[in-house]
């Protein structure tokens, strides 16, 4: 792929710039990421992929220890924000490419609001689009922000989430409750 990116390179900083919203997804200004994670957190846009393979098994990564909120937890297959003047299939593929080397169609599914703090260190308050998608694609992590990744049959998250709650970030469970129960004919 000509615009693979190498495997350590740094995607991301705390000056980039996210995209601040209302309850109603309505843009209302911009602020630095560091600032929008910072305390309780500053409602801003984002988004959440959950790529399968062709077996149906989902893509999960686990966040590089180097990062500022649930360093080492695991999660879905992608998940960052829309930058500023950035619209969000823009983002979403430049993102999947950046963080584990792929690109693949997606499918939007629901957004949702959520806020979760992580102890002293930040918070999540995120107003995040949820799209699913299918790909053959060999995975090209970015070892920057991803520390490990492995395919999962759905039903093995299932039960490792039941099991093991505490090991998974907290919009992976809402995400997935919500594609399980809701959306489950859309996922591959």
């Amino acid at each position: 792929m000509a615009d693979a990116l190498p495997r350590d390179a740094v995607v991301s900083s705390e000056a980039e710039q996210l995209i601040l919203v209302d309850a109603a997804d309505r843009e209302i200004g911009h602020d630095s990421k560091a600032a929008c994670h910072d305390g309780h957190g500053i409602l801003h846009r984002a988004f959440s992929l959950f790529v399968f393979n062709e077996g149906g098994e989902l893509l999960l990564q686990q966040r590089s220890r180097s990062k500022r909120l649930w360093p080492g937890y695991w999660s879905n297959s992608c998940c960052s924000h829309p930058r500023h003047g950035e619209d969000m299939a823009q983002a979403t593929q430049r993102r999947l490419q950046q963080e584990m080397g792929m690109r693949c169609a997606l499918r939007f599914l629901f957004k949702f609001e959520y806020q979760a703090d992580y102890g002293g260190f930040g918070a999540e308050h995120e107003l995040c689009w949820v799209f699913v998608g299918r790909t053959g694609m060999p995975v090209r992590a970015n070892a920057t922000e991803v520390e490990a990744w492995r395919f999962v049959p759905p039903e093995q998250l299932d039960a490792e989430i039941a099991t093991h709650p505490g090991r998974f970030t907290p919009w992976l469970k809402l995400e997935w409750k919500r594609l399980r129960a809701e959306f489950a004919d859309a996922l591959p």
